[in-house]
């Protein structure tokens, strides 16, 4: 089973540069308004231990019943995939592109 680390703090998106607060009930880790993250993690969520630390850009999103949509990222310069939740503050118009284009 996956350690997962929560981390939950405010940053400023490195692709789109939206400001980003910190998210209630949870933990935010890619950008609300461009759906971006950071290749950040290594093994586990919050690890913090990826030496790539580029963008990775949103693929696709599924729906997964208990957890709602599941958005996933791709590394723009080492290929790995993570999945992530989409959070409530989500641009949803990016959530409908995103669907559009699988």
């Amino acid at each position: 089973m996956k350690k997962f680390t929560v981390i939950n703090e405010e940053f400023d998106c490195e692709v789109c540069s939206e400001k980003n607060p910190k998210l209630e009930g949870g933990c935010r880790n890619h950008c609300r308004n461009c759906l971006y993250s950071l290749h950040l993690d290594k093994e586990n969520p919050g690890d913090r231990q990826s030496s790539c630390k580029n963008p990775m850009k949103p693929i696709s999103i599924t729906q997964s019943g208990k957890k709602g949509w599941i958005i996933t990222h791709k590394c723009t310069k080492c290929g790995k995939t993570i999945p992530n939740k989409a959070a409530h503050d989500d641009n949803f118009e990016e959530i409908i592109k995103l669907s559009q284009s699988q």
